[in-house]
């Protein structure tokens, strides 16, 4: 029995063999304008050439080494993001993956505020590993893996009410998109974030803001916390920062950072010489080109097309986003509508159950957004003649 690949995703039915900006390439020469990114990964594009070259530089220096080492490397790290991280923040843990760094700040939550239950949302999405897909709402992913860590406790969205009955001085912390990815692209209200805030502070609960999609720039602004004024006491990144080098970033506040120690983590991975190289090319691509700017006019753009568009269309029940992060929610499932777009050259992916996902990268421009809307338009067309027909018939 030859060894197979375990494909838990499922397979898309192309082969992707390039990838170049915002655009990508499969085995048959045909060109994709890349709007999935690796579930928004590639937002500073495909084989960024200052993330690249950091990356072939460190290649031919050190590949590996233990945080036990001390190293010029990791300092000159920690000093780029210090461009870009908020000022509330004083201590950075570098991990590998989006949910190996909730995992790890979970640990933090329980041993700083010798409390063990965590609040969550509806809709909410933080991983797979034990603890991430303990604090992920939908069902699918958490039932067949029970039991998982205990007590925690899923709030409405954007519901400033249940906030005030749900966030109780027993809880450990609050872990909260700014903007829902996963869970049906869902922007957070002011209302909502400011509240979250104001309680949390309140009652002692300790807040994590994951920003491992929205962060980067992302959402038009370098954090979505910024765009709220909101910040946790922890903030979580990672996807884009890397340039798609695995990293992720866990910032922690003083008064929690302080009373963490020697032994209550590790990552045999984390912080290695090749992530370290990434994350300084990739604070230099997101301050030295203006990324959030571009993202913030590039999605403006995106959405008064599709608006214009398809906004009005009976197959389209609601059109929202923040920056390079949009959403359409349709009245059915988009499997269709997602299938026919990637035969016209466009590659998208589905968030909650009825949410066509747009993540493409800041390189994209006005050419690309004419190409998508317009591609977006016929594909609704052709699911809504499909559809009278098979009504019909």
């Amino acid at each position: 029995m030859p060894l197979r690949y375990l494909n838990l995703y499922g397979s898309r039915g192309i082969k992707i063999v390039s990838g170049e900006g915002q655009y990508v390439w499969d085995s048959n020469g045909n060109k994709y304008l890349d709007c999935h990114t690796g579930h928004g990964v590639a937002f500073l594009g495909h084989r960024n050439p200052k993330i690249v070259n950091a990356l072939k530089e460190q290649l031919d220096v050190l590949i590996t080494l233990s945080t036990s080492y001390e190293s010029d490397l990791r300092d000159e790290a920690i000093k780029a993001l210090e461009r870009v991280v908020p000022s509330k923040y004083s201590y950075a843990y570098v991990l590998n993956s989006g949910s190996e760094c909730v995992d790890f700040t979970l640990k933090v939550a329980r041993k700083v505020s010798k409390k063990s239950k965590f609040v969550s949302f509806i809709n909410s999405f933080h991983g797979r590993t034990f603890g991430a897909i303990s604090v992920t709402w939908n069902p699918k992913y958490r039932e067949p893996f029970k039991p998982l860590i205990g007590d925690v406790e899923f709030l409405k969205y954007n519901d400033v009410s249940s906030l005030e009955k749900g966030i109780t001085d027993n809880v450990a912390a609050v872990i909260v998109e700014p903007v829902q990815g996963e869970g049906g692209v869902n922007p957070a209200t002011h209302e909502f974030m400011k509240a979250l805030r104001q309680i949390t502070y309140e009652r002692g609960v300790l807040l994590i803001v994951d920003e491992i999609q929205t962060g980067c720039g992302r959402t038009g602004s370098v954090w979505a916390s910024d765009i709220f004024g909101v910040y946790g006491d922890i903030m979580l990144t990672g996807k884009a920062l890397g340039g798609g080098f695995p990293v992720s970033v866990a910032l922690i506040s003083e008064e929690i950072g302080d009373l963490v120690g020697e032994g209550d983590h590790g990552s045999t991975f984390g912080a290695n010489p090749l992530s370290l190289a990434a994350i300084k090319a990739g604070v230099d691509v997101i301050t030295s080109d203006d990324v959030a700017g571009r993202t913030r006019e590039a999605g403006k753009l995106i959405m008064h097309e599709l608006s214009n568009a398809i906004g009005n269309s009976k197959m389209v029940r609601e059109l929202r986003g923040l920056g390079l992060m949009v959403g359409a929610e349709l009245r059915f499932d988009p499997k269709n509508v997602i299938e026919c777009l990637q035969r016209n050259g466009i590659l998208a992916l589905k968030a909650g159950t009825t949410v066509v996902r747009l993540l493409p990268p800041y390189l994209i421009n006005k050419d690309d957004i004419t190409r998508l809307v317009s591609v977006m338009s016929r594909c609704l067309d052709e699911e809504f003649i499909r559809r009278t027909n098979v009504r019909a018939a």
